[in-house]
């Protein structure tokens, strides 16, 4: 991968099966990445059973070709190595199960545009990796189809959902957003579909679900992962048949929405795990984005941490000693982690930044409000360390409602576990 003006070069991949049931097998790269399993919708389908339905994928990035396992059953092997994540060179032989495949680099390139600016609407990014995106996120915008937004927690992709709806004719209209892993299990259907008065115990009024309120704009599933296998089969229906019905009637309602979803998982890996119809996925994933991580947009932590300076701070300039500090860190936690130091500092005065009113020279109130910022920060990253990331044993240890410790857990940029499963 090489940029060559506006454009990025992309160098085409083949993957050839040189042993197994599928033996000379042969699939071509048209984009960034090439799938490998048994289900339809793979790009090198295979029939050995011993393969996985979504087993492996490989993607070309700027450090080559980037091999990683879907979290299949027998494991994919380079040599006798099982590899989960790898970058993998041309001539490189992939066993997966009983079949042999043959990864070569070809000599074509394809051509892909990226944008002259630094910034779509509220998504900020100079790096090449996010000049890619923008005109993406333009070109789904304009289609009526589903689009499936992917990437590593704090990416950014609720940002990518809200650029797609404002970018669309669909701008003027409602934008519903729905967190899938904050969905009480026994309501969830009610909050997507709505509900009639009396459906259930305490449904005493009738209920306009999160489809319904959206008509004629944009619903925005987010960790669609999480979603009950329960309600998938009505989500499906939702997406293919445009018609929900409200918990307690039997009237099936036409709706106009268009859906956005996201995942921090690959869904792929969830259909191998069987928590996620692989019917569902090939639904949501029509159109698809993946959100880099921000290890992988060179210069844009710099960018990124000015940025948020000036939102916490508009009347003075971010202190160059701590841009370079922030620039030297890892950030696992990606943007939203970045965003969290840059408003720590901002607030807390630190960074050696001359403008800075010294501690004498604030407001009791300001003070108070600084340390405690910092206090409760330190006080949930404790908390969840204590508890291996569960909201659930985090929230009864702390006597509070799981709902406002996750809000606390996504202020402060602190990693919970993945999958849990409400059971309010």
């Amino acid at each position: 991968m090489a940029v060559r003006g506006q454009t990025v070069l992309v160098r085409q991949f083949e993957l050839v099966v040189v042993e197994g049931p599928d033996a000379g097998a042969l699939v071509r790269s048209e984009g960034d990445e090439l799938s490998i399993g048994t289900n339809e919708g793979n790009d090198l389908q295979l029939t050995d059973p011993s393969v996985s339905r979504h087993h492996c994928t490989l993607r070309a990035t700027e450090r080559g070709l980037e091999l990683r396992d879907l979290g299949s059953r027998n494991g994919t092997f380079v040599g006798d190595a099982e590899i989960a994540s790898a970058y993998v060179r041309s001539g490189t032989h992939l066993r997966l199960g009983a079949t042999t495949v043959a990864v070569q680099v070809l000599d074509h390139e394809f051509v892909h545009p990226i944008a002259t600016t630094s910034q779509l609407g509220p998504i900020v990014g100079g790096s090449t990796a996010m000049r890619r995106l923008y005109p993406l996120i333009e070109t789904c915008a304009q289609s009526a189809a589903t689009v499936l937004v992917t990437g590593e927690t704090g990416t950014g992709k609720e940002l990518i959902a809200a650029a797609i709806h404002d970018h669309s004719e669909r701008r003027r209209r409602p934008y519903g957003i729905i967190d899938c892993s904050a969905l009480s299990h026994d309501l969830a259907e009610s909050e997507l579909f709505g509900h009639e008065r009396g459906a259930f115990t305490g449904a005493d009024v009738r209920r306009i679900g999160a489809f319904e309120s959206a008509e004629g704009g944009t619903v925005f599933l987010d960790e669609i992962g999480e979603l009950p296998l329960s309600l998938q089969p009505l989500l499906l229906r939702a997406l293919e048949k445009r018609t929900i019905r409200r918990v307690g009637s039997n009237e099936q309602r036409a709706v106009d929405v268009r859906v956005v979803a996201a995942s921090h998982r690959d869904l792929r890996a969830l259909v191998n795990e069987k928590r996620f119809r692989a019917d569902l996925f090939y639904r949501l994933n029509v159109l698809r984005i993946d959100v880099p991580p921000l290890r992988e947009r060179k210069g844009d932590i710099e960018v990124l941490a000015a940025h948020f300076w000036t939102m916490f701070r508009p009347d003075h300039r971010p202190p160059p000693a701590l841009l370079e500090n922030l620039a030297a860190q890892s950030w696992p936690g990606n943007v939203r982690e970045l965003r969290n130091a840059v408003e720590r500092a901002a607030l807390l005065g630190l960074g050696p930044d001359p403008a800075m009113p010294p501690p004498e020279a604030r407001s009791y109130q300001d003070a108070k409000d600084r340390a405690m910022l910092a206090w409760e920060r330190d006080w949930v990253a404790q908390l969840f360390a204590a508890h291996d990331g569960s909201v659930l044993r985090a929230a009864r240890a702390a006597r509070m409602s799981r709902g406002h410790l996750r809000e606390l857990a996504r202020r402060h940029g602190v990693a919970t576990a993945p999958g849990e499963v409400d059971d309010e």
